[in-house]
This record gives structure tokens, sequence and C-alpha cells, in this order.
């Protein structure tokens, strides 16, 4: 369990910060960026949830919520704590998510053209996520490309940004209220 009693310690005003495995790096280091990222996908969900907060939607973006925190948790630890498991994201976070895409999706309206984010207030916080997931999706695959990270990590973010798109759709009346791109309409 986490348990925080200081909320400042002073140890990163010289612009560096620690991991959980106790090294220090630059507050510019790829791998803060990444983490930056999960933690502003994750302050989007929670603006959304306020949104959402009646809908069907709500549980399974808390439980994102949660999953993201073991996202960071994940990029936060590049190597091994002494005397500790490791907190990874595992295969079963991502399943959870396509299994949720497919209920989800099995009730949308086709597509008859690219979505606009917008419609319902939870839709367009929904797409508003959804872009942030994958700008974190093209820091992880920086940082990837510099240090390998966890597959399943990666997978899970990929899978969460597809997630994020199919419920703004559901809750956008299933998709029969999406706002769709007219090509040229303002020509």
């Amino acid at each position: 369990m986490v348990r925080l009693t200081r909320i400042y310690t002073r140890t990163g005003d010289s612009g560096d910060s620690a991991l959980a495995d106790g090294t220090r790096r630059s507050k510019t280091d790829l791998r803060f960026d990444a983490i930056g990222a999960i933690d502003e996908l994750n302050a989007a969900l929670g603006v959304t949830r306020t949104a959402a907060a009646a809908s069907s939607l709500d549980p399974f973006l808390a439980r994102i919520q949660n999953d993201l925190f073991d996202l960071g948790a994940d990029l936060a630890t590049p190597s091994r704590v002494d005397g500790s498991e490791q907190l990874r994201v595992v295969d079963r976070q991502v399943e959870a998510l396509e299994a949720e895409i497919d209920r989800l999706n099995a009730d949308l309206a086709p597509l008859t053209s690219f979505v606009l984010p917008g419609g319902s207030a939870t839709a367009a916080n929904l797409h508003l996520a959804r872009t942030i997931a994958r700008r974190a999706e093209r820091d992880l695959l920086r940082l990837h490309a510099q240090e390998p990270l966890n597959e399943a990590a990666l997978r899970f973010i990929n899978r969460l940004s597809d997630y994020l798109f199919v419920a703004a759709r559901a809750a956008n009346n299933g998709g029969r209220d999406d706002v769709l791109w007219e090509p040229g309409k303002n020509r």
C-alpha cells in the first residue's frame, strides 16, 4: 500500500526527480514525458467521469483510471526494486479493454463518415481523452525506442484509445447522435 506523509520534498528543485527504483533523472527525460502523459490522461478521464456519472460507462472508466495508475507505476519502475513485487500492466488488462470494446461496439450504428469530436458532453470529453491517449502512446513509443518497455503496457495504451472512441460513440446515443464529417461542406 502507498503511504504519503509529505507532499513536497524539495528534492526536485534542481530539475531532476526520482523513479520508483530510486534512480534520479532529469524531469525532461522521456520517461517523465510518458508518465506525465498518462497522468494527464487520467485527469481527463476524471473530468469525463463527472459528465458520465449517471452513465453505464462510469464503472469501466473508474476501472481504467485505476489501470492507468498501474501503467504509471510500470513506467516509474524501469528496474526491479529490491524486496518488492514488480507492478506491471498485464495482458488481462488489455483483454478487459477488448471485451468492453466488443460489447459496446455490438450496439453501435454503422459508421458512414469520420466522427467529429462532439455530440454529448460525455462523448466530447471521451474524444478529448482519446486524443490524449494517442499522444501518450507516442510518448511511450519514443521511450520504448530508447529503453524497452513492457509490451502489455504498449498494447494497453493502444487499445485504450480504441475503447475511448467506441465509448464516445456509445455516449452519443449508440452512435445515432454522432457528429459526422461532411467533406468539403464549407467550400
